[in-house]
């Protein structure tokens, strides 16, 4: 045990001396917070439930809507835009300086991020194809495919907003807030159709992407505008929850008539205010925990495998559920999430969801490195032992 914490130690003093010091490691945090708190909101929330040769998708909040305020903590999604704003206006702007042109810039930022995706498709290509030929049943298969391919728009929406960076990044993040709230009040006040909610996917993360462009500009260093952030967004999301009939669930539930994310709603969006807030007045904090080596060698080490984790986690809650089917309905992992007895048997399969993903991450991680293991695999921007570093930041 004492050789294991020694290297440890080694290991995360090597990581904290590679990093170089003008680096901003609360980005880095944040992403890692972001990408933890999804990988969990969803692993707690999504539940496949076990009928007979059928596997349906079900969610605790069906059954104890109470249990609302769980989504508040782990749905970080207006962090990661936060955060992939910043990072995008930042690289643009040290692109110009060096006269790299825009698509080479952008090829470079989009190779990086859809690299993985290649992997997540092919393997689920020939898993759906199995299971369709295996007679598998047809509502198994999508809810399966579903869950798995459902961290997708995230990549896409996420890919538009980095295209559109040139064009963004001196936006005032009131314009596209004024677009979710005329299109909502139109949606849920004057009975226009529901289709119009989807200008909102892109308006809704827009917001955030815009505030992280703003950060960028030295818009957001003191406190002021953090504490503004946090104050309003909390205060109209609650207004908005407590007398407009917004759902209190900040993901989403099936069978729900409204969802806050599918499209994103003006309550999502005033609730990712608060959490922008939050994390800009966490900044200084962040900046001196991450001084720490341990601390910093966790980060930067999630930071490293960012787009695996996020797109394979469903894969590893499946894959579990799916291989441990024939040992019968297990508690937490197979029954009906409707009860606190539930949610206690939940908590310990988390540790084996995070085994199996571990697992994918060892498989396909070099796919987020280069995009395959026949390419060369890229150094990382997160630490560069032996050469100095721009002030480039990674992808979210």
């Amino acid at each position: 045990m004492n050789r294991l914490i020694t290297a440890a130690r080694d290991t995360a003093a090597r990581i904290d001396a590679a990093t170089p010091a003008h680096r901003d490691r609360a980005v880095d945090a944040l992403r890692a917070f972001a990408v933890a708190g999804v990988v969990l909101g969803h692993w707690l929330v999504t539940a496949l439930v076990a009928d007979g040769r059928t596997l349906r998708a079900a969610s605790p909040l069906q059954h104890l809507p109470w249990l609302a305020p769980v989504s508040w903590a782990f749905q970080t999604l207006a962090v990661f835009f936060l955060v992939g704003g910043h990072v995008a206006t930042r690289s643009y702007a040290s692109a110009r300086e060096r006269g790299v042109p825009y698509r080479r810039w952008l090829h470079a930022r989009l190779a990086r991020l859809f690299g993985p995706v290649v992997a997540v498709l092919g393997l689920w290509t020939v898993v759906t194809l199995t299971l369709l030929l295996s007679d598998a049943e047809y509502a198994t298969v999508r809810t399966l495919v579903k869950l798995a391919l459902s961290p997708m728009w995230f990549l896409l929406v996420f890919a538009a907003l980095t295209a559109a960076t040139p064009l963004v990044a001196r936006l005032h993040p009131l314009w596209p807030l004024a677009v979710v709230l005329h299109a909502d009040v139109l949606r849920f006040g004057f009975g226009a159709p529901d289709g119009l909610g989807w200008l909102n996917l892109a308006a809704g993360w827009l917001v955030p992407y815009t505030l992280g462009a703003a950060w960028t500009r030295g818009e957001l260093e003191s406190r002021r505008p953090g504490w503004v952030l946090l104050g309003g967004g909390t205060a109209a999301t609650a207004a908005l929850v407590a007398w407009a009939g917004y759902p209190a669930a900040m993901v989403g539930v099936p069978g729900a008539e409204v969802s806050n994310l599918n499209p994103p709603t003006l309550a999502a969006v005033t609730f990712g205010l608060a959490q922008c807030g939050l994390a800009l007045l966490l900044r200084d904090r962040l900046r001196r925990a991450m001084r720490r080596p341990l601390a910093w060698a966790a980060v930067a080490l999630v930071n490293l495998s960012a787009m695996t984790v996020f797109l394979w986690h469903q894969t590893a809650l499946m894959a579990t559920t799916a291989t441990l089917l024939p040992a019968g309905p297990l508690p937490g992992l197979h029954t009906v999430p409707d009860g606190l007895g539930w949610v206690a048997a939940r908590l310990p399969w988390l540790m084996v969801f995070a085994l199996a993903l571990a697992v994918c991450g060892a498989a396909f991680r070099t796919w987020e490195q280069g995009g395959g293991r026949r390419r060369r695999v890229r150094p990382s921007r997160v630490v560069r032992a032996h050469r100095p570093m721009t002030e480039r930041t990674p992808h979210v």
